[in-house]
């Protein structure tokens, strides 16, 4: 597994005001102020990721680095494709750790919006050292849990870590009995190489969803998800 914990971030107060619906020159304003320097301060946005061939295919399973894997999408995804990079990426715990407005709903609404645009550049400079380090060309990324529930399914996460190593250890990151991560602003998944643009909202039915980055595709979903 290899680790990047070097990772820049910024944290715009204005833009983050905007986002959180907070006034100039208030005294909501001032405590985000404090909180965005405490981020600033302590925040160490993480991530790892590990190298992975395919070794077995068959049916709605894949074997990758010694790890069978169950979803036909992602089979089907993988099926001409020969290395994955198993990842995760996280705003770290340190800023959790420091922390001292734990139950006061507002202020855990800011750390959310925070931790948040500590995650995006994790997860950003994840993506481009792994494009440069490999000479990537068009890439796509699976999630288990990300979209419908059978695409892949979020106790995917599961032989996902296997694989992996000892993530908390390396990064931090915990995986729950209930598959959930912790800290909470924190993404795994699978990157691969495709030859035409795939996103898991294009196979997700859930219209509302705030995380949304493509429209439902029903003809792609018709190809991977039936016979």
């Amino acid at each position: 597994m290899e680790i990047l914990n070097d990772i820049p971030f910024s944290l715009d107060a204005d833009t983050i005001m905007k986002q959180v619906h907070i006034e100039p020159d208030t005294s909501d304003a001032d405590d985000l102020q404090t909180l965005i320097d405490l981020a600033k301060r302590v925040g160490r946005p993480k991530a790892a990721y590990t190298v992975a061939f395919i070794e077995a295919r068959e049916g709605d399973t894949v074997r990758a680095g010694g790890t069978l894997f169950t979803s036909r999408t992602l089979a089907r995804n993988l099926a001409a494709v020969e290395r994955v990079f198993p990842m995760v990426a996280t705003c770290g715990r340190e800023l959790d750790d420091g922390f001292a407005g734990a139950g006061d709903p507002l202020q855990e609404f800011w750390l959310d919006a925070i931790k948040t645009r500590m995650l995006g550049a994790a997860h950003q400079f994840l993506h481009d050292h792994l494009h440069r380090v490999f000479r990537l060309g068009k890439t796509a990324v699976m999630r288990p849990g990300s979209g419908d529930a059978d695409v892949w399914p979020i106790e995917q996460q599961r032989p996902l870590f296997a694989l992996m190593g000892d993530v908390e250890a390396a990064i931090g990151v915990k995986l729950t009995a209930s598959c959930l991560m912790i800290p909470n602003k924190t993404t795994s998944g699978v990157l691969f190489p495709v030859e035409k643009d795939f996103r898991s909202c294009e196979v997700c039915h859930r219209e509302s969803c705030p995380s949304r980055h493509a429209p439902f595709n029903q003809s792609l979903w018709d190809e991977m998800q039936h016979d």
